[in-house]
């Protein structure tokens, strides 16, 4: 005989990850927003700016110029472990 599956269980455990995985990006994009230094900016700012940086973003040459400088950002800050890693490396000479 088949096991009978519980689809409520399963229903909860998939928005449970889901809460979870919504949570995860707001808090990569508020540390994102801290490590460029927009927090520093009032509130109608940011949204101003990504407002009309959504707007912008229609155009394919405006993006592959804001990826390659994200790219090079994220490369000199390091992504998650690797940043941590150096950080410890040189205070334990």
């Amino acid at each position: 005989m088949r096991k009978v599956r519980d689809y409520d269980a399963e229903l909860k455990a998939l928005a449970d990850k889901a809460k979870k995985l919504k949570a995860r990006k707001v808090e990569q994009l508020g540390a994102l927003v801290v490590a460029t230094g927009a927090d520093a900016l009032d509130l109608e700012v940011i949204a101003g700016m990504l407002r009309q940086g959504v707007q912008e973003a229609k155009l394919d040459s405006v993006k592959e110029s804001w990826r390659a400088d994200g790219a090079t950002f994220l490369g000199k800050r390091g992504r998650k472990g690797r940043r941590k890693a150096g950080n410890n490396q040189s205070s334990a000479d």
